[in-house]
């Protein structure tokens, strides 16, 4: 079966029609499918799959799995509900209503979906138990609220770089990953980054920084670049170009060379912005 990441809204309703015997509830259609995400897992570690459907307020389906690097540090790794919700961010979704998950997320997921846009009314959805809100896995949190931040998670943005006059405005891959770097959200640092990467067709995967008030559930923004380029179909041993735009403080380069070199012998152009 050919895995498909992303379910609009009509190709929900597409499917639905063409499958007389799927029930109509929205819940229902995401377990159905949920081996879309489940069986895109990366996991040569752990060898424990996971897969997640994030569900926006137009009925979409972005799904998502846990990613593993055998040759970084653990903490490099991406969790299915991150995966998710980092697909539904990097194809525009602007507010996730529902998770759908083969298992309980863990306390580092309940954090990092705790800076969502709506988060309190957020639902998780689990095999064995449904309409679950994140405030009964997460009582008494503490996030964006605490610190007195009105941005959340997924709210456009616009942080107004540029590229410098010095060829690089010319350049589609880094014009893609400031364009990234622009709308990441870092209210609590302002440590601004983007990470773009070319494949071989010419087409262009790219992703911000996530940050969390926790600091800990931060996705940075190489692993949301690779969780869209693989949730798209591809493998970074087929990136041609990868390159890194960022600020001078927050520790993206050093964290983005990790990864990418354990990765892929592609050079890592990096751009830094005052």
């Amino acid at each position: 079966m050919k895995l498909q990441s992303y379910f609009s809204h009509q190709d929900v309703l597409a499917f639905q029609a063409a499958h007389a015997n799927h029930s109509d509830d929205l819940i229902d259609l995401a377990f159905s499918l949920l081996v879309n995400g489940i069986e895109q897992a990366v996991v040569p570690v752990s060898h424990f799959k996971v897969g997640a459907c994030a569900i926006d307020e137009q009925g979409n389906f972005y799904f998502g799995a846990n990613q593993e690097c055998s040759h970084a540090a653990m903490g490099q790794t991406v969790h299915a509900e991150q995966s998710a919700i980092a697909h539904a961010w990097a194809r525009g979704a602007k507010r996730i209503t529902d998770i759908v998950v083969n298992y309980t997320p863990c306390g580092h997921c309940r954090q990092f979906l705790n800076e969502l846009r709506g988060a309190e009314e957020l639902r998780i959805h689990l095999p064995h138990s449904r309409n679950n809100l994140l405030s009964q896995y997460l009582p008494d949190s503490f996030g964006p609220k605490d610190l007195d931040m009105t941005v959340r998670f997924l709210d456009a943005q616009n942080h107004g770089f540029s590229l410098p006059e010095n060829g690089a405005q010319d350049d589609a891959v880094f014009q893609a990953a400031l364009h990234e770097l622009n709308r990441s959200y870092a209210p609590y640092s302002q440590a601004y980054a983007g990470v773009a990467l070319r494949v071989e067709s010419g087409e262009i995967f790219a992703g911000g920084y996530a940050e969390n008030a926790a600091y800990n559930p931060t996705l940075p923004p190489l692993q949301v670049a690779l969780n869209f380029l693989r949730l798209s179909g591809y493998h970074e041993n087929q990136v041609q170009e990868a390159a890194l735009i960022c600020t001078e403080h927050g520790g993206h380069i050093a964290h983005t060379q990790a990864l990418w070199s354990a990765l892929s012998p592609v050079p890592l152009r990096i751009l830094t912005l005052k």
